[in-house]
């Protein structure tokens, strides 16, 4: 089958193993790693498309669930699709709107069909099947769109798992026997199994059993400790094809982003930018930083010396704590700007250290500076 959606390997990292690689969608093509910022309501918040351009981003995420809920997934339709709607011409993604309606449910209203759940917004009932969630992102118009799956919570038992990553396998054929635009959009598979290797194994198996253009890992970095997450990371990452992209959901702290590049990840995906800027704090070499703390009442440097971006390029930390005490909207688009910046560059910096086969050098050097990062212990490389 022809998939609409393409990746190739460019360079593998002789330190590390780390792929530098191409996505290529019917909207242009991306490298990876890459991350991708979210725009869960058809918009980055507080950014304007040409913002995330500038920026450097090639891709950006959208939400199944909040679209259909409002404006509704038929009006997106009727206005030429998400990519005219908010005025996008480079790639998105998609989700299947299934994380989002499991928080809204209760095990009860999980069943055989789809999931039961009540609008946030209004609090009226819908039912979310993998046949809607399809016909959803069908209209939407999304280069790469998702399957939709069972997000186990955590913790869980084995047996509520392994029921769970079963009804996920039985979810996307549903999905695919559903999707009616194969040729200009593609379609990715999602694995699950709780933090269970055994379980792991069984989804990755039966999940890339299908055809499809790209695989995702989910149900992890939901709340478990980071020992369990890159032990869950590590069993999965081999057991993915290497001819297509790998897509590590709902991952943007930088430690994350870095050691996931090491096992093989090639796309990754978080609020956390967007969500830390709009609350006055920033993302930095060396952790995260609270901006609008006192201490940077008479701090007349920029957020963060030696960025690059447009913020820290023209305005002072002063100046951009003043904004945030007085409830000024443009604080908050300055801390977004620069997180959104800081993450793409950082995945711009993992690109150049795979192609100059020295990402292992990069993540000891950002590691040594950077508060709380987490070395994965099951890499293999020396330290």
């Amino acid at each position: 089958m022809q998939h609409p959606v393409k990746y190739e390997i460019l360079h593998i990292c002789k330190q590390t193993g780390a792929r530098l690689g191409r996505v290529t969608t019917p909207h242009g093509s991306f490298m990876t790693p890459a991350f991708m910022p979210v725009g869960t309501q058809a918009t980055v918040k507080g950014m304007s498309p040409e913002e995330v351009k500038e920026m450097g981003a090639g891709i950006i995420l959208s939400n199944t669930y909040h679209l259909w809920m409002r404006p509704g997934n038929e009006l997106v339709r009727k206005a030429g699709g998400l990519h005219k709607f908010m005025n996008w011409d480079r790639s998105i993604l998609t989700d299947s709107g299934g994380f989002q309606v499991f928080s809204l449910a209760t095990p009860k209203d999980i069943v055989e069909e789809g999931v039961h759940f009540r609008s946030h917004i209004d609090g009226s009932k819908h039912l979310l099947t993998p046949e809607k969630s399809i016909e959803i992102q069908n209209d939407l118009g999304a280069d790469i769109i998702m399957a939709f799956d069972e997000c186990c919570p955590y913790p869980s038992t084995h047996e509520y798992a392994a029921r769970s990553q079963a009804r996920t396998t039985r979810w996307l054929d549903r999905c695919l026997a559903a999707h009616k635009k194969a040729d200009t959009q593609g379609l990715f598979g999602i694995i699950q199994g709780s933090m269970f290797e055994d379980l792991r194994k069984e989804s990755a198996e039966a999940i890339t059993s299908f055809d499809l253009p790209g695989y995702a890992i989910g149900g992890i970095s939901v709340g478990e400790p980071a020992e369990l997450f890159y032990k869950v990371l590590n069993c999965t990452t081999p057991l993915m094809p290497e001819d297509k992209p790998r897509y590590l959901m709902g991952v943007g702290t930088p430690d994350y982003l870095i050691e996931g590049a090491i096992s093989g990840i090639d796309m990754f995906d978080c609020v956390l930018p967007t969500r830390l800027g709009r609350h006055g704090t920033i993302l930095t070499d060396e952790g995260r930083k609270i901006v609008r703390d006192k201490k940077h009442e008479e701090c007349f440097e920029p957020m963060d010396p030696g960025c690059s971006c447009y913020a820290c390029q023209n305005y002072s930390a002063a100046y951009v704590r003043h904004l945030f005490k007085a409830g000024e909207i443009f604080g908050m688009r300055l801390a977004t700007y620069h997180n959104i910046h800081f993450l793409l560059n950082l995945m711009e910096r993992v690109r150049e250290a795979i192609a100059s086969d020295s990402l292992g050098d990069l993540r000891d050097e950002f590691f040594a500076k950077y508060a709380g990062a987490r070395y994965n212990p099951y890499s293999g490389l020396e330290r």
